[in-house]
C-alpha cells in the first residue's frame, strides 16, 4: 500500500467520538462542564462527576436539553476507595470508560508562608491525588482492553509561576509530570495520556481576577491573542486529544492559552 493512501481517514471522521463513554471529573460547572459538552457534541456518551448531586443533575439537565447522552455519578475523587467503587459501577452498568478527563481541581490564593498544613494537603489531594486515583482505576481496565484516552487538565501554571499561588503551581507542575509518567507506563498498553493546559479563562474560579481591572489589563496586554479565554475555546483541543486524530500523540501537554506561555 502506498504511504499516501489512507483507508481509515477517508471513510470516517477521526475527530468523532460516537459510541465512546467519557468520564469527566469535576464537571458540574466551569471548564469541566465545557469539556463535557464538547465531547458530547462530538458523539460521546457522558458521565459527569462531582460531589454535589444537585449541581450535577442541573448540569446534566442542560446537556440533555441539548440532545446529549448524559449520566451522573456523585463521588469524591480524592478518596481512593470511592473512586475504585465508582469506576467499577460505571463499567458494570454503563460500559467501558474509553475516555477519562481528570479535571477536578481547586485554587487558593495567599502568600505561601500563610498556607496551613491542612490547606496544603487539601489542595494536593484535590489537584494531584485525584488524578492518580482516577487515572489508576480507569487505566487498569483500559490496559485489559489495550485502548483508551486519558486527558489530565494541567495549567499554564504547569510552566509559569505567579505571586500567591505557589502550592497551586506545584500541584499543576506535578500533574504535568504525572501525565508524562502515565504515558510512559501505559502507552505500551495502547493508552494515550496527554495534558490540556488552559491559560486564563473566564470561570467561577477566576471571578475575582476577571473583575480586577488592573489585572485584566495586564493579562490582556501580555497575551498575544489579547483577551481572556472562553471555556468554549478548550473544546476542540479536548476532542482532538480524546479522538483517533491524536493516535500518535502521547505524553504531550497541549496549552490553550492565547500564547501566554510563548512570551515574557
Amino acid at each position: 500500500m502506498s504511504i499516501f493512501t489512507s483507508t481509515s481517514m477517508s471513510t470516517s471522521n477521526p475527530f468523532r467520538l460516537d459510541g465512546r463513554l467519557a468520564l469527566i471529573t469535576g464537571s458540574s460547572a466551569g471548564i469541566g462542564f465545557a469539556l463535557a459538552r464538547a465531547l458530547g457534541q462530538a458523539g460521546a456518551t457522558l458521565v459527569l462527576n462531582g460531589r454535589d448531586a444537585a449541581k450535577l443533575e442541573q448540569a446534566a439537565g442542560v446537556l440533555r436539553g441539548e440532545g446529549l447522552q448524559v449520566h451522573t455519578r456523585t463521588f469524591d475523587v480524592t478518596q481512593a476507595e470511592a473512586v475504585e467503587s465508582a469506576v467499577q459501577d460505571i463499567e458494570s452498568t454503563l460500559g467501558a470508560i474509553e475516555i477519562l478527563v481528570n479535571n477536578a481541581g481547586m485554587q487558593r490564593r495567599m502568600p505561601l508562608h500563610e498556607f496551613s498544613t491542612e490547606q496544603w494537603h487539601e489542595l494536593m489531594r484535590t489537584n494531584v491525588d485525584s488524578v492518580f486515583f482516577t487515572g489508576r482505576a480507569v487505566a487498569r481496565r483500559m490496559i485489559e482492553r489495550r485502548r483508551g484516552r486519558i486527558i489530565n487538565v494541567c495549567s499554564v501554571q504547569s510552566e509559569l509561576g505567579r505571586p500567591n499561588i505557589a502550592p497551586y503551581t506545584a500541584s499543576k507542575g506535578a500533574v504535568k509530570m504525572l501525565t508524562k509518567g502515565m504515558a510512559i507506563d501505559w502507552g505500551p498498553h495502547g493508552i494515550n495520556v496527554n495534558g490540556l493546559g488552559p491559560g486564563y479563562f473566564r470561570t467561577e474560579l477566576n471571578e475575582k481576577l476577571v473583575a480586577d481591572e488592573q489585572f485584566s489589563a495586564w493579562l490582556i496586554g501580555r497575551t498575544p491573542s489579547r483577551r481572556w479565554g472562553n471555556v468554549e475555546d478548550l473544546g476542540g483541543a479536548a476532542v482532538f486529544l480524546a479522538s483517533d486524530a491524536s493516535s500518535f500523540v502521547n505524553g504531550h501537554i497541549l496549552y490553550v492559552d492565547g500564547g501566554v506561555t510563548a512570551t515574557l
